[in-house]
Order: C-alpha cells, then structure tokens, then sequence
C-alpha cells in the first residue's frame, strides 16, 4: 500500500470510528505529503461518512457514533479546505439547510448537513424554527443553488409550502433546486408545494441532489 492510500485509508477509519484528533493529524500529514486535499475529502473524508451513513440506516450504530464521525469529519476539514485551490473552491455548490418554522427538531438535519458538507458543498445552516424569509434572505446572499428543509411534524409542513412560494416571489426559486424531507413528507407533498425533490434519508438526499445539479 504507498502512502497515499495509507493516508486515504487512515482518514476514511478515523472518521468512521469518530477520532477527530487522529483526523486533523492525518489531515496534516496530507498536506506535508503533497496529496492533493480534495482527492483526501473524497477518497477518505467521504467515504468514510458514506460508511457511517450506511451502518446508520442499518441500525448497526447510533446518533452518538454518528456525532462523533462527524465531529472528526470537521476537525479534518478545518485543516483541509485552506489548501484546496481557488478554482476548486469556487466549484463548490452553495446550499442553504435548515428546519421549518414551529419545528424544532434538527438531528436529522445536522445528518444531512455532515453528508452534504463531506460531498463537497457549501452548506448555509440557518438552523431550527426558521422562518421563510430567513431561507431567503440566506439564499439570496449566498447566491444558493439548492435549499433543504425539513420537518418531523405534520402540523409545520405548511411551513416548506411557504418557503417556496416565498422563493418563487423573490425570483429565486428558478435558479435552484429545492429538496424536502422529515418523516411526514413525501415525494407527492414535494411535487403539491412545489419542491423538485424528497429523500428518506441524507446518503438518498446528496445521491438525487448531485443527479440533479
């Protein structure tokens, strides 16, 4: 094995057994070796959140391990992203997530927002209980090409229909792909308010987001 895939290797278990410290010292080494930092977030970040994100729809582990791969997954990225070149960084999708207003359960959105941010975008968290003109101020600013949003209640899915139609009224809605999800939801509700897209969950959601754009 030559050092690089050692390395890639070592990024990919650090991440799947949540040892953010052994994380950023490998990270370090990627940069001191001269691998490139994005074929690193690729080979090794990713596929190690796309392990744990697998083993999690599984059941074989739990939110805490989940927490604690993502944690490591940042703690290389921190070190990472600085090194990755100007014109890659720019390709980088720009997305805004968060959960709806009157809901206030996010876990499955911080899920979402590891899996997204290991694949390569940009991720805008606006948080919890957001109100529609919050989305879109954050959207605007950030020139967003995908929002998410999602709920775990019934009564607050009238909260995504009035997040996109106050993206249709500010113009934004055209230049971006909008993806729902939370227990209630489905894809005939994301098609009834307007959304292109529902996911089941986040390995589903950055799988139809990356087909979409």
């Amino acid at each position: 094995m030559s050092n690089k895939d050692q390395l890639l290797t070592g990024l990919e278990q650090a991440v799947v057994n949540g040892k953010k410290a052994d994380a950023a010292k490998i990270a370090n080494e990627v940069i001191s070796s001269g691998v490139k930092p994005l074929e690193a977030i690729d080979a090794g970040l990713i596929k190690g959140m796309m392990v744990v994100g697998e083993k999690y729809a599984a059941h074989t582990i739990f939110l805490p391990q989940v927490l604690l791969a993502a944690d490591a997954m940042y703690g290389a990225l921190d070190i990472l992203l600085p090194h990755i070149p100007k014109e890659a960084a720019a390709k980088r999708v720009e997305m805004v997530i968060g959960v709806v207003e009157g809901d206030v359960h996010d876990i499955g959105k911080n899920i979402v927002k590891t899996m997204f941010t290991a694949a390569g975008f940009n991720v805008h968290d606006v948080g919890r209980d957001v109100p529609a003109d919050t989305f879109v101020s954050t959207a605007r600013s950030n020139s967003a090409q995908v929002l998410a949003m999602s709920t775990l209640m019934t009564p607050t899915m009238d909260s995504m229909k009035a997040t996109v139609d106050a993206m249709v009224e500010e113009g934004l809605r055209s230049k971006m792909k909008i993806i729902i999800g939370g227990a209630p939801t489905s894809q005939e509700f994301a098609d009834e308010i307007g959304a292109d897209m529902h996911a089941v969950n986040a390995q589903e959601a950055v799988a139809k987001v990356k087909a979409a754009i």
